[in-house]
């Protein structure tokens, strides 16, 4: 049976190192804040949006929530996030997706300065992570970088197979694993013999969106399967894109959804911050 990574235990103590952070960190007077920028009413948006203030007040993060209407204009947006690139006070600037759809995703995330981008999602610090030479990392494939070091799983020389080609997750997921020098294929709708393709992986990293996509006669014996998915099946449970309950008596290490992936991101979000912080 496999082991079962926990992503709330492995996040807790990111957060506690944070904590530690911050407290240095004001000590010589600098406030570690950031600015989330909400517009629109959509729910899971603003569930998220909760949760990101809760765990800046909770590690001692200055957050600075900015609710917009669903009718607001681009323009005034990205004056908005002009005004916060100009604030020295603040060190981080996220924009939470989905915008509506009058204001472009694209030029709203050009318009955040790099050096305050802790999502990650610029055209240059994608760049920055394609040559290794980052300040910030996309928080969720980080926090399964983070999972995989704290469970000492050796990623060099490992073939890994990455489901997923999403510019937030799937992507640069393959350019951090290849960074560690693994061996890396990227899987998608158009790959064909995707069962033979996953079984040759020694680490499956499964972010295609698809509720129980992979299952056991994709998963190599004593694979590591890292599952990023967070989907509702057809009777309305809360699973991942893994079929947890065939994979785990095969996988030698797995993360469970709810529990796995997910409490990583926030966590990371929050190590951003600091490191943007800690460069003013």
């Amino acid at each position: 049976m496999a082991i079962r990574i926990d992503g709330k235990l492995v996040s807790s103590k990111i957060r506690e190192e944070v904590k530690g952070e911050v407290s240095k960190l004001t000590d010589k007077g600098i406030k570690p804040a950031l600015a989330v920028i909400l517009v629109g009413n959509d729910p899971a948006s603003a569930v998220y949006v909760r949760n990101k203030q809760k765990a800046c007040l909770e590690t001692g993060i200055e957050p600075h929530q900015i609710t917009l209407p669903e009718e607001t204009e681009e323009r005034e947006l990205l004056d908005i996030i002009d005004k916060l690139n100009r604030d020295d006070d603040i060190h981080g600037i996220l924009v939470q997706l989905p915008l509506p759809k009058h204001i472009s995703s694209e030029r709203v995330i050009e318009a955040i300065s790099p050096k305050k981008d802790v999502d990650a999602f610029s055209h240059d610090s994608v760049g920055r992570i394609m040559e290794g030479k980052y300040s910030f990392l996309p928080c969720t494939p980080a926090g399964v970088m983070e999972l995989l070091a704290h469970y000492n799983v050796e990623v060099e020389g490992k073939e890994c197979v990455v489901i997923g080609r999403s510019n937030i997750v799937g992507k640069p997921m393959a350019m951090l694993l290849l960074n560690k020098s693994a061996t890396v294929t990227i899987c998608h709708s158009k790959t064909k013999n995707l069962p033979e393709v996953c079984k040759r992986a020694d680490i499956i990293v499964c972010a295609v969106g698809k509720a129980e996509f992979l299952t056991a006669d994709m998963v190599k014996p004593g694979a590591v399967v890292i599952d990023v998915g967070i989907n509702r099946n057809s009777e309305g449970k809360l699973v991942g894109d893994v079929k947890f309950d065939e994979v785990e008596p095969i996988a030698s290490m797995i993360t469970p959804v709810p529990g796995g992936v997910g409490p990583m991101t926030i966590a990371m979000l929050l190590k951003n911050t600091v490191t943007s912080a800690k460069g003013t």
